[in-house]
């Protein structure tokens, strides 16, 4: 079978929208599974309907390790690969295909130095986006001007930037829009303020350093889509039906939402609006993350634990469930969303948004991957919805409480090993606890302690929550009526019990 590249393509029949030949305006860090399905699926639907006319060259942040290189690949494709996008949309089964051409080739940060930075001389380059990962946007001095690269990326992008600086001066119109991807909070002004930290280091000149503030706008950002990436089991099949072999096939949900914190003059020259796409331009990004959080992560942190113990495996199954998808409907629409600051319609679209992005057939979320490091997963999103329901009723909103004592009782485990923490649940299978290692020795140090004895202590461990939570009234009272209870009556007699109050 032949490889995909634009010859093949035509050969196959495809006949979706493919754009062959386009200036080069945008420079991508990251050339992995989830930039490929989220940021280059908007611009190739920019292109294709808003004439948007551009082609994304990707970067590669990290040498390559030898083996599988997906540079190599990216270019034997001439940077074409077939994405797919499925899940429920407006209560029907979606499953779409696409075959992604906005993609002129990919470089290497470190192989193709030089490539990369003659990429500032292009004058038609506009926009650099990139997800580097959580660990990307660092500041590290040991990073020097004449390292070919530095070794963290906002180095990379600061030698990148001055390179532009001294091609084109002071130009007006010739810095870029930066898209920071990262999932770290205030990316785009994290990354701005590292970057800043080395043309300051560098003893790069004033000028340089007034033009970074001056003509390149460092956009934070929220993306919000999962990407499954290469179809492993399924690659075959499809490769079969499409009459090419795609090494670099993608998959993801059909749901995707994108947050740029920035000037509303970004909407004409990234023409989403036109194309009729999911992405909004707004000067305060916060409030839709705090929406994402606390309502979509909230419900995954508050459900999934008692569910696991309920019996449940993957989140899908949940949804089919009355008592444990009404369980997590309580809490989002009773609990979380009243402490919300967005409008209440917006809200609950969002919500039940999340309901299909739950029941998504393609997508087998594992309740135990999604129990990984749930300390501070419920720190970061329950805990600030369970508080400001307090504060806003003065009563104990009965699902998120419910949802620590299903904490609790999940990390109730048996033995400390290297892995983690052993638990079993009650149909007699045993798991694994993952989280930090200091909080699996809280646990285990407790395996055999009562349930008043352990309820006190995980609720007065300020490591754990950044305050002592047993001085919140009543809160103690009932986290341990709700552990007693799970453990006589099993988690899923608690969730019945919460709804049918």
């Amino acid at each position: 079978m032949k490889k995909l590249n634009y010859q093949t393509l035509k050969e196959s029949g495809y006949d979706g929208y493919i754009l062959e030949n386009a200036p080069e305006r945008i420079l991508q860090f990251g050339e992995g599974n989830f930039l490929r399905a989220f940021v280059d699926y908007f611009i190739d639907n920019m292109n294709e309907k808003a004439d948007f006319n551009s082609k994304v060259v990707l970067v590669q942040p990290i040498p390559s390790s030898g083996g599988f290189d997906l540079k190599n690949v990216i270019n034997e494709q001439e940077g074409l690969y077939t994405l797919y996008l499925r899940g429920f949309e407006n209560g029907q089964e979606v499953n779409k295909k696409r075959v992604i051409s906005c993609v002129s080739r990919c470089l290497n940060a470190y192989s193709d130095y030089e490539e990369v930075m003659k990429c500032a001389e292009n004058p038609e380059l506009r926009f650099i986006s990139c997800n580097t990962t959580e660990a990307g946007i660092t500041y590290d001095p040991s990073c020097q001007f004449t390292d070919t690269p530095a070794s963290s990326y906002p180095g990379k992008l600061t030698q990148f930037l001055y390179r532009r600086y001294q091609t084109f001066g002071q130009e007006k119109g010739k810095g870029f829009i930066i898209l920071a991807c990262e999932l770290i909070d205030d990316n785009g002004k994290e990354l701005e303020k590292c970057v800043l930290n080395y043309a300051k280091q560098w003893n790069l000149e004033e000028d340089f350093i007034r033009w970074i503030q001056d003509e390149n706008i460092f956009c934070s950002t929220l993306v919000d889509r999962i990407v499954t990436g290469y179809p492993r089991s399924e690659a075959a099949a499809l490769n079969e039906a499409n009459g090419y072999e795609d090494n670099i096939m993608d998959t993801g949900e059909i749901f995707g939402f994108w947050v740029i914190e920035g000037p509303q003059s970004i909407k004409d020259e990234f023409p989403f609006e036109k194309a009729g796409l999911p992405i909004l331009v707004t000067d305060n990004h916060k409030p839709y993350k705090q929406r994402k959080v606390r309502i979509l992560n909230g419900a995954h942190t508050s459900m999934v634990l008692g569910a696991y113990l309920a019996g449940q495996d993957i989140v899908r199954d949940c949804m089919l469930d009355p008592v444990i998808q009404g369980f997590m409907n309580k809490a989002i629409y009773d609990e979380i969303i009243p402490t919300l600051t967005l409008p209440e319609e917006e809200l609950k679209d969002f919500a039940a948004a999340v309901t299909e992005r739950f029941r998504n057939p393609f997508i087998d979320h594992a309740l135990l991957s999604i129990s990984l490091n749930s300390t501070s997963k419920w720190k970061a999103r329950v805990m600030p919805s369970l508080e400001g329901y307090i504060e806003k009723t003065g009563e104990l909103p009965a699902a998120l409480t419910a949802s620590l004592a299903f904490y609790i009782a999940f990390y109730n485990g048996t033995e400390l090993t290297e892995s983690g923490l052993k638990a079993v649940r009650p149909k007699g299978d045993e798991y694994t606890i993952m989280d930090d290692r200091s909080i699996l020795e809280f646990y285990a140090a407790r395996k055999d302690a009562s349930a008043e004895s352990l309820v006190h202590d995980v609720l007065s461990e300020t490591s754990f929550w950044g305050k002592d939570l047993t001085q919140t009234a009543g809160l103690e009272e009932k986290v341990l009526e709700d552990f007693k209870y799970i453990r006589e009556n099993g988690a899923y007699a608690m969730m019945e019990k919460v709804l049918n109050k």
